[in-house]
């Protein structure tokens, strides 16, 4: 049996490089699309990876790759993720989250791949209604983020109605920590990550670490966030694949570990695993900030088989702090 070729849009970036190397490692070509804006070339290790340099609104480039290679999946993690640069400028979201995979969707249809798999976010949720969240509450986004990427949920499921299109949509809570053998990692620019953020403090990258409201109604006053390592995120999509590959029904799966740790937890942790302290500083609760995010995974692990690895969030940041406190000798950061 030849080798399964699957698309993995944003494939250079911090989630899709990571899952890019779980797919090459279960024997699958892997051609990866990114307009490397946020996405690092050289987060792309594995050999044999094709990665195209290009925006998914190139209705030539996406013919080119189609017609060049079989794909039998996509793998769509290419997205802009800032929330509060989606509200002061829209226009960039709805344009790179929601209109550019139309293009890419088109091109699917044309060269007959009707597989897939979506990186969607807990943020489709809006404002929690109940803890834990699971795939049946509301969805009511409270940004352009959030909304974006409802509004391709949304898609998906009419073209899988008129289309045949099979998918499964991912939503994600706080993706966090590094590949196990530290060859690649975590770096945005800008960086918006609370676990990043801490160890960057640690190091001296950055004066401190703001807390943004300490008078929340939870245990020490602090947001509580359900972390989800890397590596169990890519395990997912691996298990998305697999699932419809074996006839599975389109469907929808939250990703979390079902715990949730405050952000003074967080620091906490990252003290005890450097050993050093975090300068920290204490600001004014952010607008849109709710007081818990906790996942309720269940479903995702009943019907895909999928169970984190990483249930504790010290190995979490443990993974992170490798990284980053080995960032300096020659290893890269994705």
């Amino acid at each position: 049996m030849s080798k399964q070729t699957i698309l993995v849009t944003g494939g250079a970036g911090y989630i899709g490089s990571h899952t890019v190397r779980l797919m090459v490692k279960n024997g699958f070509d892997v051609v990866v699309i990114d307009n490397l804006v946020y996405g690092h070339k050289d987060a792309i290790v594995d050999k044999g990876v094709q990665l195209v340099v290009g925006d998914l609104s190139d209705p030539v480039l996406l013919e080119q790759i189609f017609a060049q290679h079989k794909i039998s999946a996509v793998l769509h993690f290419a997205a802009y993720a800032l929330v509060g640069e989606s509200v002061t400028e829209p226009n960039k979201y709805y344009h790179n989250n929601m209109a550019a995979p139309l293009v890419l969707l088109d091109a699917m249809r044309k060269h007959g791949c009707d597989t897939f798999i979506f990186s969607s976010t807990c943020a489709t949720y809006g404002n929690p209604q109940y803890m834990p969240m699971d795939e049946k509450h509301p969805q009511a986004p409270i940004n352009p983020y959030g909304t974006s990427k409802l509004m391709l949920e949304m898609v998906l499921k009419d073209y899988a109605k008129a289309y045949q299109l099979k998918y499964v949509i991912l939503r994600y809570f706080n993706a966090s920590g590094c590949s196990a053998d530290g060859l690649i990692g975590e770096d945005h620019t800008p960086e918006s990550h609370l676990i990043p953020l801490v160890l960057k403090a640690i190091k001296g990258e950055r004066a401190a670490i703001t807390v943004f409201g300490t008078d929340y109604d939870t245990a020490d006053g602090t947001c509580v966030r359900d972390y989800i390592h890397i590596e169990d995120l890519a395990e997912a999509h691996y298990l998305a694949y697999q699932y419809l590959s074996k006839g599975g029904v389109s469907d929808v799966f939250n990703l979390g570990t079902g715990h949730g740790y405050s952000v003074k937890q967080v620091i906490d942790i990252a003290e005890k695993v450097s050993g050093k302290k975090v300068p920290v500083e204490y600001g004014q609760r952010r607008e849109g900030d709710p007081p818990v995010l906790v996942a309720n995974a269940a479903k995702a692990n009943s019907i895909l088989g999928w169970k984190p690895r990483y249930n504790d969030l010290e190995e979490t940041v443990r993974t992170a702090w490798a990284w980053e406190s080995g960032s300096n000798n020659g290893r890269f950061k994705a």
